[in-house]
Parts: C-alpha cells; structure tokens; sequence
C-alpha cells in the first residue's frame, strides 16, 4: 500500500557500479509503494577528473535542505593514480559527514545462509564524525630523515554521549536487548575511559539492556566465532570503520551490507549508501549486486517513517534465496519486486 506523502530525495549515483545499484534501489522504492521526488548530483571520481570538482558550500547546503540521500559509490578505478589519495574520502563523504552532522553510522547485519554468521541479527554503532577522522594531527620536517607524523583522536563527552545514546535506544528495541562497548581501553586509557563512564551513566537509563565489553582485538575475534552473542556494538570511528566491514564480510560479504549515516537530530539529511565500492571492473556490465543498496534504501524508508514499507523491502532482501550471479542486478532487482 502506498502512501500519499512524497519525500525529497538527493541522489549521488557516483562512479562504477553506483549508479546502476541506485537505479535498482530506487526501482525497489517505488515497488513499496514510497513516492520520492528524486534530484540528481554528479559527485564523485568523474565528476573531479573531469572538471576538478569535488564539493562546494553551496552545493552542500543544498543537500542539507532534503529529507534524505541515496549514495551508490565513490571513487576511482583500482590503480587509476590521477587522483589523489584521501582527496575523495575527505573532501566529499567525510566532509558530508561532518558537514550535515551525521554522527551515527548505523550497520545492521543479517548473516545469509551459509555465513559464519547465518541467521544472526546484529548492528554495529559508530561514532562518525570525531576519532582519528577528525584531522587533528599534522607533519613536521616532511620529506627529511626527520619527519615527524601526529593523527590525534578527538573524542568529546558531547560526541560520545550522544552516540552512545542512540545506541542503547537500538539495543531497547531488540528481542533479547544486549549492548557491548568495543574499545581498547586498557592501552587508550584517555579516551577509553571516557567511552566506559558514558557507556556506564546512559546505562542507568535504559535497566532493561544487558551491557558488555570487550577489547576490540577480541571482538573481531568473537565476530568469526560467535557473532550470535551481539545485540548492538557501540564503539569508536576507527574500530567501527574496522569492524563494520569484518561483520560484512562474515554475515556473507559486503555485498549484503548497508549502512545509515544519520543526524538523528534532523538538522541535516541523513545518508544512505552501500559499503562495497565502485567496482569498476564490472560496471556496465549487468553483473553489479544490488542487495546492499536496496538494504540502504529500507534504512532510509524507516528513517521517513515509512516503517512498514522498510520492513516489507528489508524481508524481501533477507529471504532472497537466488544465487545473485545467475541473475544479474535487473534479475534480482525484478525478483525483490515480486516479492513486493
């Protein structure tokens, strides 16, 4: 059933593979009966190469004005050298990050038959816009013998407090309500510390929501060998970077795996997008999966309000049960709307 509401969408197609697993997202959209009124953007390893563009104040505050974005992908072709390393990753999805206030980076995980972690349920909450990926840091004497490198990690009770948060209101709403801080707080004592007492007051909030911890070493040992045991993890930008893409590939590859980097606060619009690359080597060629796409475009569903729709596309995803290869992305994508 359709609604009669339509929401404004940005949608950054990208390089590679994006647009083509965007179009297929969207296609899965409309099947649910969601009305969105789409504008496109040329962002990303084209659009630099061809006019040095990456992205400006202006077109940023536009993107600030819808109710969501749809990415697919961003960068160059593996060993294409006429881009600089980090100018992409910061000037464009780390700068809409900080740029639109986008401080959770949510992954759920489904494990697909067959996986290490079949028929385990769980989400990684990562604090997106402080850590090492600030910037804080620099270079001194560069190029000598002496060189000095410094990358600080900015960690705030503001920040921290507020991720934690939406973390636990996550952990609430599951069946057995588990929460687990990843942290290395026996070596980063500062910022661990901080982490802990966060985790330690919120806590008291929230009576119904068992809480744990481990050292991240561990984690991403407990991720292989009992991914069962997690509810929701909540840990730091650079640990949540690192172990989002281990759960992705243990829940089946990153082919499944989706993300949401939200302003649960709603002063910016939250983005959406797959965590695979552009995969250029089979773009144009039919061959691209969609699965983790449509998966972020069910995320953006239930971050308008449209719950039943994302619950009807996220299930269609969980149950597909046909070897993706044999049918292409406009096969699976025709199979998720029949599902519909």
């Amino acid at each position: 059933m359709g609604t009669s509401q339509s929401y404004r969408v940005a949608v950054i197609g990208g390089d590679g593979i994006g647009p083509e697993v965007t179009a297929a997202a969207l296609a899965v959209v409309a099947a649910a009966g969601v009305s969105l009124v789409t504008t496109s953007y040329e962002l990303g390893a084209a659009r630099y190469l061809r006019d040095g563009f990456v992205l400006d104040e202006a077109t940023l505050e536009q993107l600030r004005g819808y109710d969501a974005i749809l990415l697919g992908a961003v960068g160059p072709a593996i060993g294409d050298t006429r881009i600089p390393g980090g100018l992409l990753e910061r000037g464009l999805l780390l700068r809409l990050r900080f740029g639109l206030d986008l401080y959770v980076n949510y992954r759920p995980f489904h494990g697909v038959a067959g996986s290490l972690a079949a028929g385990c349920d769980f989400a990684i909450v990562r604090e997106n816009t402080e850590g090492p990926y600030a910037g804080e840091g620099g270079t001194l004497r560069r190029g000598t013998s002496h060189e000095i490198a410094t990358q600080g990690s900015v960690n705030t009770r503001f920040g921290v407090e507020r991720c934690v948060r939406y973390a636990f209101e996550r952990a609430a709403g599951l069946e057995r309500p588990r929460l687990t801080l990843v942290h290395k707080t026996n070596v980063l004592t500062f910022a661990g510390d901080l982490w802990s007492r966060v985790v330690a007051e919120v806590a008291g909030e929230f009576p119904t929501v068992a809480v744990d911890y481990n050292h991240v070493d561990a984690a991403c040992i407990y991720l292989v060998e009992d991914p069962a045991r997690y509810g929701v993890i909540v840990t730091d930008n650079l640990f949540g970077d690192i172990l989002s893409d281990l759960a992705g590939s243990v829940s089946g590859g990153i082919g499944y795996a989706a993300s949401a980097n939200l302003n649960p606060a709603r002063t910016g619009a939250s983005l959406f997008e797959p965590v695979h690359g552009a995969a250029h080597d089979i773009a144009g060629t039919g061959r691209a999966n969609p699965l983790a796409a449509v998966s972020s475009a069910a995320l953006m569903l239930e971050h308008l309000g449209e719950a039943g729709a994302a619950r009807r596309v996220a299930r269609a995803v969980q149950d597909f049960d046909v070897d993706v290869a044999s049918l292409g992305t406009q096969g699976v994508t025709d199979r998720l709307i029949e599902r519909l």
